[in-house]
């Protein structure tokens, strides 16, 4: 005879919801900025002039950095079980790395700092996700996911405040990043205690679970998945522009940045929305292979452009789909993961689906571009994000 079925966990109330999006979102402040704007600024200033080799060293030992810390965060807050000990202890060495890559005075130095700069951030992001699973219940999971598009809009609007002349001055631009960090990632922190679950913390043998989507088997697929995307969308994040002003020379720099925004605006409510559809249906994976389709589709879309309208067009619909698809993801994932006892260290692992792409990406760009065209690039693309939706669409049922 079966043993009676555990009641669903309490939902967590919305305020709650509120102050750890805004959490997470403060962990995409503490890098967007950095790497996105202020890290190059800061080589031009040491080198006197643009030096992509020391940005790639920089970018490259970084993400090595990054991968091994994150899963060893997630380890040691798993033994420990004080997550919001580490997000506190990451939050403080972070930030004052963050301040100490101001003053660095040599590339080598340069990179060394970034390094430790990234252990410091994935002591504080991996428990942070991690402590996300050991409280929000799987009917709760995408509207989770849904909030947690806030992360990119904030860490894309924090890149452009702080690059504001007007209202930071460049000497404290590290300083105003920090700070928004610890406004950003604090609250939730501080009135998040008692919030964990004691059910979505139990061993998996230990606890009845009729809303697995499936094992292993579904996890390796979710990693894949995610993985596939991550490699298109970071090639186009990287060389947006370039692409665009292949199709219109001098095409400014400030209308691709306004076309990104529309981009994270646009799929925040669509996030919102779908997650909370995903809750309410008991499909959870469902969303997840659509918006992978319709990332294939904008890809197309892109490699038979002969217009710039169409484009954008096609950039907007796999931009807006890619978003959403990750924000859904990162927090569906947490449902398939097979141990919650060892949730931490499985989601650095998972986090290699982040990292790892940015390795991988240069290289393909490098074989493809030069002699077939950025055409070639978005098939190839295109191809990756089909095989990601036919990955998720072969166990994308209904929950029972």
């Amino acid at each position: 005879m079966n043993p009676p079925a555990a009641a669903e966990p309490v939902h967590q109330p919305v305020w709650f919801l509120a102050l750890f999006a805004l959490a997470a979102a403060g962990g995409a402040v503490a890098f967007v900025p950095l790497l996105t704007v202020l890290l190059p600024q800061r080589i031009a200033e040491m080198q006197g002039g643009e030096d992509v080799a020391v940005l790639a060293q920089v970018a490259f030992y970084g993400a090595v950095v990054a991968s091994l810390a994150n899963i060893a965060a997630g380890m040691l807050s798993d033994r420990t079980r004080a997550r919001r000990l580490w997000i506190v202890t990451g939050l403080v060495l972070s930030g004052v790395l963050l301040l100490a890559v101001g003053e660095a005075r040599s590339a080598s130095e340069l990179v060394l700092l970034v390094m430790a700069w990234q252990v410091g951030l994935n002591l504080m992001l991996s428990p942070l996700m991690a402590w996300a699973g050991d409280c929000f219940p799987d009917s709760q999971k995408g509207v989770l996911g849904g909030a947690l598009a806030l992360s990119p809009a904030l860490g894309a609007l924090a890149g452009s405040l702080v690059t504001y002349g007007a209202i930071v001055p460049a000497g404290a631009r590290l300083w105003v990043v920090a700070v928004l960090v610890a406004v950003l990632v604090l609250p939730a922190v501080i009135f998040g205690g008692g919030r964990a679950r004691a059910e979505l913390m139990s061993p998996k043998r230990e606890r009845a679970d009729t809303e697995r989507v499936s094992g292993g088997a579904a996890v390796r697929r979710m990693w894949l998945a995610r993985f596939l995307v991550q490699v298109a969308e970071g090639g186009m994040f990287a060389f947006l522009l370039f692409w665009l002003r292949s199709l219109a020379p001098g095409f400014p720099e400030n209308s691709a940045a306004n076309i990104f925004s529309v981009v994270l605006v646009c799929a925040l409510p669509l996030s919102l929305v779908l997650g909370r559809w995903s809750d309410r249906h008991g499909r959870p994976i469902l969303p997840l292979a659509a918006c992978a389709l319709l990332c294939a589709i904008g890809m197309l879309v892109m490699a038979v452009a002969g217009t710039l309208a169409l484009a954008i067009a096609g950039y907007v619909i796999f931009a807006i789909a890619a978003a959403i698809f990750l924000s859904l993801h990162a927090s569906q994932t947490l449902r398939v993961l097979p141990s919650p006892q060892h949730r931490g260290r499985d989601l650095g692992l998972f986090n290699l689906t982040n990292t790892l792409p940015a390795m991988v990406m240069p290289w393909l760009t490098v074989m493809l571009v030069p002699g077939f065209g950025y055409s070639a690039l978005f098939f190839l693309f295109a191809v990756l994000s089909l095989g990601s939706a036919i990955l998720l669409a072969s166990f994308a049922r209904p929950l029972k």
